[in-house]
């Protein structure tokens, strides 16, 4: 089975774990860095992505989540997430992990206030999958090798590059577990390919 963990600095834990076992593989709440060794992909949640940067650093996740990700294991990353794997945020002078090759703007859609839900088209998933925005981010712009995922309003609010995955909203906040299907997949192709022969 597949060890998908979920970074619990802050942000819907539990519920991403449920959607995980629900996807068939085993979620792990992950609160240090030695626990990375043991897991075949990772999700990073939502909350506030300041926090959640300032809060990597000070457990030393950044240069940590930066090897993981060049052993090409898979990372989604969810609403704050998406922001935190971005190569670089709108208004601000320096990124987290910098990882995956897109802008993003924070708290695009508004306030809380302003929090929907919609049902999206999600290439390779459905055309129906239920999509939660809470202060969601936008992604402004892709880099060449990113793969849009969805759209919703003509803006981006899913993509991927290779072995990373970004979500402007929160699958976890619904039962349709199709979204963490999807990430499990990109596990056991990255699995496949970093297998000997």
């Amino acid at each position: 089975m597949m060890k998908i963990g979920v970074l619990a600095l802050q942000g819907a834990v539990a519920e991403h774990i449920r959607l995980i076992e629900k996807a068939g593989g085993e979620g792990i709440i992950v609160k240090t860095i030695q626990q990375l060794d043991e897991l075949d992909g990772i999700i990073i949640p939502g909350g506030e992505s300041t926090t959640i940067g300032k809060l990597m650093r000070t457990y030393d996740f950044i240069d940590s989540l930066r090897a993981f990700s060049k052993q090409k294991k898979p990372i989604f990353g969810t609403c704050a997430g998406l922001i935190v794997i971005a190569k670089e945020i709108e208004g601000q002078p320096e990124a987290h992990l910098e990882l995956m090759d897109m802008k993003v703007a924070r708290n695009a859609f508004g306030r809380q206030r302003e929090s929907f839900e919609t049902n999206l088209v999600i290439k390779g998933i459905a055309d129906d999958v239920r999509a939660v925005f809470i202060r969601a981010p936008l992604i402004n712009e892709v880099g060449q090798g990113v793969e849009v995922l969805a759209t919703y309003h003509d803006q981006i609010v899913a993509a991927r590059q290779g072995h990373l995955l970004a979500a402007s909203f929160h699958p976890e906040l619904t039962d349709d577990e199709r979204m963490h299907a999807y990430f499990l997949e990109m596990v056991r192709e990255a699995k496949q390919e970093g297998s000997p022969c």
